[in-house]
């Protein structure tokens, strides 16, 4: 598996993806499969290396795994700065998490951890169509919201 370099800047308009995920066999399902879907991938593998990483650039999705680093749901550093967002920058991301305690698409549970999907570890081999399917939903849901949004903005 070759992943992209670290150091590499994103162009305009290219789908970007960080990947919270410090166990190396889920990072080898995960990876190809947003790569396949043409996402420049970023891994982060450390608490300040993707605090780093979320400072700099701003990412199309964003997974994490709710052990990432050895934390807990409560005290997982990337979903805790995720959750401290403005609003507007929280929107711009669409976060999923890898959880082992939660099922595929749980939306209480999503909303609950303020993420937007969850997949579960058994289901990885489904990331990609899962991640389709919940970006699909996600641009129809707030297709009105960021069109007024831009209308407005240009006022």
């Amino acid at each position: 598996m070759e992943q992209e370099n670290d150091l590499q800047l994103f162009d305009a308009g290219e789908s970007t993806a960080l990947v919270c995920l410090d166990h190396e066999q889920y990072q080898k399902v995960v990876v190809p499969q947003l790569a396949d879907l043409k996402y420049k991938v970023h891994v982060g593998l450390y608490e300040d290396d993707v605090l780093l990483k979320l400072r700099t650039y701003s990412y199309d999705v964003i997974v994490v795994y709710e052990n990432f680093k050895g934390s807990t749901l409560a005290t997982n550093p990337v979903l805790q700065r995720l959750v401290a967002e403005s609003a507007g920058q929280r929107r711009q991301h669409f976060v999923v998490l890898l959880s082992h305690l939660f099922p595929t698409n749980d939306s209480l549970s999503a909303f609950i951890h303020s993420v937007d999907r969850i997949v579960n570890i058994a289901d990885l081999a489904n990331f990609s169509a899962v991640l389709r399917r919940g970006m699909t939903e996600h641009r129809e849901k707030y297709h009105f919201f960021h069109s007024t949004l831009k209308t407005v903005q240009t006022m």
